[in-house]
């Protein structure tokens, strides 16, 4: 079996982008069908950056099911481990962004095909053949699926992978603001590296400073937490030191999928330097080109289809010196 250095764990559906910017939903006058889902998204980051990724999810028997297998597929993804289901269809979103710089969700999942994947349908081989094993806490909401992820967690701390989470707030989701506050902090000890935005992390702790919201969410396990700051860059925490990576100026156009390509360029930054990434200069540069990864990510519409290749980072970071 070959030899996957990330497996990415988690939801895979359908985004409808509007074909015009600056729209609400109602406003809107047409959609295209983008692949989408923050963990899949990752994953087709890393293999167009030319990381050996692997996806585990499950979708719907259905014409978008296949679709967002052969767009995993074609970007070099192994997909052995996605399942399909015969009871429910692929998730869809609809998803807009807003004259004022925000996106509007509309999710259709009553219940979605990723929302009945069970621990019998994880490929537990996959992950224990991995470096680092990735998921988000939207396959967390619900039962089978929190099940078969937290399963699939504990397999790969058993196998020593690093295990990397983005909480990825998406309020619409869930009951309430309680249970998504419970339930995106509900893994966070088991998490070694985790990727929080500025706002998910005000949302998690009621802070706007964000040093003492870093203070109050940190635990022993913890080797790394990076948090994003949107154009302005990050800032990243380690037990021995924290420090900031300005962002890029780009002409942003879709900012879907930008912290997933982020997550991407950080985690095979990681994958680079397995040694010595925990040295400031070292972690600092993973983290630059990871925010010039995230930047070029929004110069188009959709997430994968924008997501960029090693070399168009290299040749984005190059015309900056």
């Amino acid at each position: 079996m070959m030899r996957i250095d990330v497996v990415s764990l988690g939801e895979l559906l359908i985004d409808f982008v509007p074909t015009v910017s600056g729209v609400t939903l109602i406003e809107a006058p047409a959609f295209k069908k983008a692949p989408g889902g923050a963990p899949a998204n990752v994953a087709a980051g890393l293999a167009k950056l030319g990381v050996s990724c692997a996806f585990l999810g499950k979708v719907g028997e259905d014409a978008f099911g296949h679709f967002l297998k052969e767009t995993l597929d074609d970007v070099g993804v192994d997909t052995s481990g996605l399942v399909f289901s015969q009871d429910a269809r692929t998730a869809l979103a609809f998803v807009s962004l807003r004259a004022d710089g925000e996106r509007e969700f509309m999710f259709y999942r009553n219940p979605s095909a990723d929302m009945l994947y069970t621990p019998d349908e994880v490929d537990f081989d996959l992950i224990r053949s991995a470096k680092i094993f990735h998921f988000g806490s939207i396959s967390l909401i619900s039962e089978p699926s929190r099940s078969a992820t937290l399963a699939a967690v504990e397999a790969a701390r058993a196998a020593g992978c690093l295990v990397s989470y983005d909480p990825n707030l998406r309020l619409a989701l869930w009951p309430d603001r309680a249970a998504a506050l419970e339930g995106m902090l509900s893994v966070w000890e088991l998490a070694d590296l985790i990727k929080v935005s500025d706002e998910e992390l005000t949302f998690l702790t009621g802070l706007d400073d964000l040093d003492a919201a870093v203070e109050q969410l940190w635990h022993d396990r913890l080797q790394l937490m990076v948090v994003t700051l949107g154009k302005q860059g990050c800032r990243y925490y380690t037990p021995a030191f924290m420090g900031e990576t300005p962002g890029f100026e780009v002409d942003s156009v879709d900012t879907t999928g930008a912290g997933d390509g982020f997550v991407a360029g950080l985690l095979s930054g990681l994958l680079a330097h397995p040694e010595n990434w925990h040295e400031q200069n070292v972690l600092q540069g993973i983290c630059r080109f990871a925010n010039a990864v995230g930047a070029i990510t929004t110069t188009e519409r959709g997430a994968i289809p924008a997501l960029p290749t090693a070399e168009k980072v290299q040749q984005f970071l190059n015309s900056l010196s």
